[in-house]
């Protein structure tokens, strides 16, 4: 990995809420092509490709959310959804590790040194898991927008969804300010940034009992 600054790294990150939020538009328009490996980012352009991906994967959840809930929905359709959100859902946190195994790669040889005898601060919310709230905001923000904006659902509703969409964009500014300080929390020796893993276990044939079992015979 080239050596990257701090400077960068805010700019790379400046990016991925710029490129979510330009691409939920199209996205709708005409599918992405990604290939089907999920390489590890060695490089800015490597990570401005996983924070797509990862965002690709909340857009197609979005979606497929919204078919579950179909009141006409049958238990085949119930069932499909269910099977497409569980793996999405770990394809997405797949993908938040990823961004952080890149970031934590990157910042570690620029963070300043702890003192004696000092210990290391932890965030509760990584730079992954942050960027991962801020794709889920760029999507509400679009389909608020939307229903805003959608003919025929009358002035309560239209005005209660631009309401609402006023919150939405702040609540993502006010994100990608907390993601900053952050950044200048790693910069100033006050944190250490870390990846954390999820582990999920209902997706993994050997944890979890439903799908052992069964497989066993029990």
């Amino acid at each position: 990995m080239t050596h990257i600054s701090f400077d960068d790294i805010r700019a790379l990150l400046a990016r991925a809420f710029v490129d979510q939020d330009q691409t939920v538009a199209p996205w709708h328009r005409q599918e992405p092509a990604f290939s089907p490996d999920i390489p590890t980012a060695a490089d800015a352009e490597g990570f401005a490709e996983l924070v797509l991906r990862q965002h690709w994967a909340n857009f197609r959840l979005w979606h497929v959310e919204d078919r579950a809930r179909r009141k006409d929905a049958g238990p085949e359709l119930i069932a499909d959804c269910k099977y497409a959100i569980d793996k999405l859902n770990q394809e997405r946190n797949d993908l938040i590790e990823r961004l952080d195994l890149f970031l934590v790669r990157a910042l570690d040889p620029v963070l300043p040194p702890l003192a004696e005898g000092v210990r290391p601060r932890f965030n509760t919310e990584s730079l992954g898991v942050a960027l991962d709230r801020a794709s889920i905001l760029a999507l509400k923000t679009f389909h608020m927008l939307e229903q805003a904006e959608r003919q025929g659902a009358g002035d309560d509703l239209t005005g209660e969804c631009r309401r609402k969409l006023g919150v939405l964009c702040e609540q993502r500014v006010d994100l990608e300010q907390s993601v900053m300080d952050l950044v200048d929390d790693y910069a100033t020796g006050r944190k250490r940034p870390k990846v954390y893993y999820q582990f999920k276990m209902y997706n993994d044939p050997r944890l979890n009992p439903e799908l052992y079992s069964r497989k066993s015979g029990a």
